[in-house]
């Protein structure tokens, strides 16, 4: 098999010696077989390499393990080629060695190329060194050996490290340069080298390998550069740096300094005593993960793109973000970012400076929740602004305002529905110390259960599916002022147990947040419900009722002070004539009378919603409402609620045409949200759509 071989083969026993060439090895040699026996070989390799070689061989054969080592190798006519001479051994089954096998290979010509390479290397004005795969030193170029000073076998010698490195940086050159070498990749690094002079100066150096076929490293050549000057400059820079970061920690706002990709360099000492961190904290991780770490979250998308937009303009840029502190809370910052260029105006530094503006935040938010809750009060104005009447049981209802508006004390508002419940709550904000501050509605009866928590309390982004945002809930943005509970009787269980802590300690948490919020909030509640038997029933919680009933206010109904029926609808006819453009001069005697003789089951919403009809359908100056609209009422009344309440809706669609949001809409003639009426509608099986061509 190895005669076959078109490479020079051999094997050789276990203890080293040889004893077989192939054909293609003596026809090179020119050595018989006895010739060649046992140590004869040896004559073939060149005076000069035969040490190296026989070392080389008995390295391998005491180790046990492959090897390889370069020798010229005398031919038949005397004349010696570069060969690559390899070994491996066989084993048996137990591992031990019985033969080896070896080839050598002509690498004559690679050899040539190599000293051509030399010649060109030479001819370089930057300093080369070609490096065998272990890092050993196997030529330099002239342009090396000048600046350092050194022969080839100088530099190459045990104690080349000593003779071209700073005595500072010998080990650690030598760890990090066999730990770069073992991984086989390009790499770089910086030394002091001793020039030929004797004066040590910095040297950036560049390895890069050359591999052969099989992607196995042959040489590395290394190239290197003076850097003195560079690494004066940067040094010279880094302490302006440093200078300047000394007097920045001195200011008392919060300053950062950026890299030209903003990445974080320095944070004055108020930056880093409101994060709590260190300078290599904040460091750590890079500067995404910083930014994901210390902003808040609801900010991070925007953040990200305003800062990668502003640090690509190279101009002035400012954003607001909010920045966690060492106790675990938010802050609004005002961040100012000012670049610095160098001669060539090419940005080198970024300075940012930030500025708290919690308090500023703080005040915007309740002028906008303010403005939001004005917006809502006026969307959900009540059926009219001022309580009218006279009658001894709304003078008692009036007495218990007057005396209750001015403390902090909870109301709970009791009446039929459309008795003015939410008009008594008005009233009572209005006289009380928080008259300048929000007055916010929910109707708990017309959120559907899912939601009531959330549109109470908030919800943090992502808490449910949907909660694409941080939102605040009604309570925060009642804060300082009133919030009224329409309907509180329909609140859930699992709600009502929140609005308890509210009431209690004081505090509630956002959906999604484990963060306790302070509220300073009045409660006033209202129901047409009895919660009394609520709460036996087991409906309602008894803890809540006796927290919410501390000071209760009963709305008497409209047919328990009928004596306020004439005032009530000559006040409705002005407001709504005014509100149609009509000149209303006079209301009809007879339509007094029906309106005071009847029982008014939907109370004053019920009496507005007669009004109302009745003006739009008014063409004279004399005011009057068909009696037929009070009989199919009463008739609705006897018949069962559900009828009633069809025809009430059907009357108010038809009088809209079909209009159900907007303030002329079919909800806002009944008095109640576009929801509730919306669900009633599909309740009572009802046509809207009818109602479009009337």
């Amino acid at each position: 098999m190895l005669d076959y071989l078109p490479v020079l083969s051999w094997r050789g026993l276990p203890d080293g010696s040889k004893d077989f060439f192939n054909h293609r090895w003596h026809e090179y040699t020119g050595l018989s077989p006895e010739q060649a026996h046992g140590s004869g070989w040896q004559v073939t390799v060149h005076p000069d390499d035969l040490p190296a070689v026989a070392k080389k061989w008995l390295e391998v054969v005491s180790s046990g393990q492959p090897g390889e080592v370069e020798a010229r190798l005398r031919r038949f006519d005397g004349s010696y080629r570069c060969f690559l001479c390899r070994a491996a051994p066989v084993r048996d089954e137990q591992g031990s060695i019985v033969a080896w096998f070896g080839t050598d290979t002509d690498i004559e010509d690679r050899k040539n190329a190599e000293d051509e390479t030399k010649r060109i290397l030479d001819a370089i004005p930057q300093t080369i060194v070609v490096l065998d795969p272990e890092g050993k030193t196997v030529s330099a170029n002239r342009t090396s050996l000048e600046y350092l000073g050194l022969t080839l076998e100088q530099i190459a010698g045990t104690d080349a490290r000593k003779l071209i490195f700073h005595p500072e940086d010998v080990e650690k050159l030598k760890e990090e340069r066999a730990l770069a070498l073992a991984r086989g990749v390009p790499f770089s690094l910086e030394w002091r080298a001793r020039r030929h002079d004797g004066q040590y100066r910095w040297y950036l150096v560049q390895y890069n390998p050359l591999r052969d076929e099989q992607g196995r490293v042959l040489r590395w050549y290394a190239s290197g550069m003076d850097i003195e000057d560079r690494r004066r400059a940067e040094d010279k820079l880094r302490q302006e740096e440093q200078e300047l970061r000394q007097l920045i920690d001195f200011l008392p706002e919060h300053v950062v300094v950026l890299d030209k990709e903003g990445r974080l360099l320095h944070a004055n000492k108020t930056m880093l005593d409101y994060s709590g961190y260190t300078l290599e904290e904040m460091k750590g991780g890079g500067d995404a993960a910083r930014i994901k770490r210390d902003v808040h979250p609801d900010d991070l998308d925007r953040v990200h793109s305003e800062r990668a937009a502003g640090l690509s303009k190279a101009v002035p840029f400012e954003m607001e973000k909010r920045l966690l502190n060492k106790n675990g809370q938010f802050r609004w910052f005002l961040f100012r970012y000012r670049p610095v260029f160098d001669r060539d105006g090419s940005v080198v530094r970024w300075f940012a400076s930030a500025t708290d503006i919690e308090e500023r935040k703080q005040a915007e938010d309740r002028v906008r929740n303010e403005a939001v809750a004005l917006r809502e009060d006026i969307v959900r104005a009540s059926m009219f602004e001022e309580i009218v009447g006279s009658s001894a049981p709304l003078q008692r209802v009036l007495d218990q305002l007057a005396r209750v508006a001015g403390a902090d004390t909870t109301v709970l508002i009791l009446g039929e529905t459309g008795t003015g419940k939410e008009l008594v709550a008005r009233a009572i904000h209005k006289r009380s110390k928080r008259a300048n501050r929000p007055f916010i509605r929910v109707n708990c009866a017309a959120i559907p259960v899912s939601l009531i928590a959330s549109e109470l309390f908030g919800h943090e982004k992502g808490a449910f599916t949907g909660a694409v945002q941080r939102r605040i809930g009604r309570f925060e943005a009642a804060e300082g002022g009133t919030i009224f509970l329409d309907e509180v009787g329909e609140l859930p269980p699992e709600t009502q147990v929140s609005l308890l802590r509210v009431l209690q300690e004081r505090e509630f948490e956002r959906i999604g947040s484990n963060r306790a919020i302070p509220v300073d909030v009045r409660v006033l509640a209202a129901s047409n419900r009895d919660l009394g038997s609520a709460v036996a029933q087991g409906r309602f919680r008894e803890d809540l009722y006796y927290r919410l009933n501390i000071f209760p206010i009963v709305v008497p109904a409209l047919r328990e002070r009928a004596e306020d029926i004439r005032l009530l609808v000559e006040y409705l006819v002005r407001r709504y004539a005014q509100l149609a453009g009509k000149r209303i001069k006079q209301i009809e005697g007879r339509t007094l009378e029906l309106l005071s003789a009847y029982d008014w089951p939907g109370n004053v919403r019920e009496l507005q919603n007669v009004i109302e009809r009745s003006v739009i359908l008014t063409d004279g100056d004399v005011f009057s409402i068909d009696e037929a609209w009070l009989k199919r009422n009463a008739d609705a009344k006897d018949g069962g609620v559900g009828d009633w309440e069809k025809e009430k809706i059907e009357a108010a669609l038809a009088a809209t045409k079909g209009r159900i949001s907007g303030p002329h809409g079919a909800a806002t003639m009944l008095g109640i949200p576009r929801q509730t009426l919306e669900s009633r509608i599909r309740a009572l099986r009802i046509n809207k759509h009818q109602f479009k061509s009337f």
